[in-house]
């Protein structure tokens, strides 16, 4: 498990994020506060409290996957 924090600023920065990992299988959670959503999931993410970073989870061992997932991101790690 990796997690790491984010920051999604405008609608297109959630399309494309969402867009982005919709190409990976494994579980990729966001997570504010005590609420964790899909991170696929565009109404999920309208739920959290985006105005500060959030944590992004990537719930898998295998560190390459982990480094696809994290280059795919970069553009929105804080």
């Amino acid at each position: 498990m990796k997690k790491v924090q984010i920051k999604l600023v405008t609608i297109e920065d959630i399309r494309n994020f969402v867009n982005t990992l919709a190409k990976y299988s494994v579980d990729l959670d966001l997570q504010s506060g005590r609420y964790t959503v899909d991170a696929r999931s565009l109404m999920g993410i309208f739920s959290l409290d985006l105005i500060k970073p959030i944590d992004f989870i990537i719930h898998s061992d295998d560190e390459a996957i982990i480094a696809a997932v994290l280059e795919d991101v970069k553009n929105w790690l804080v």
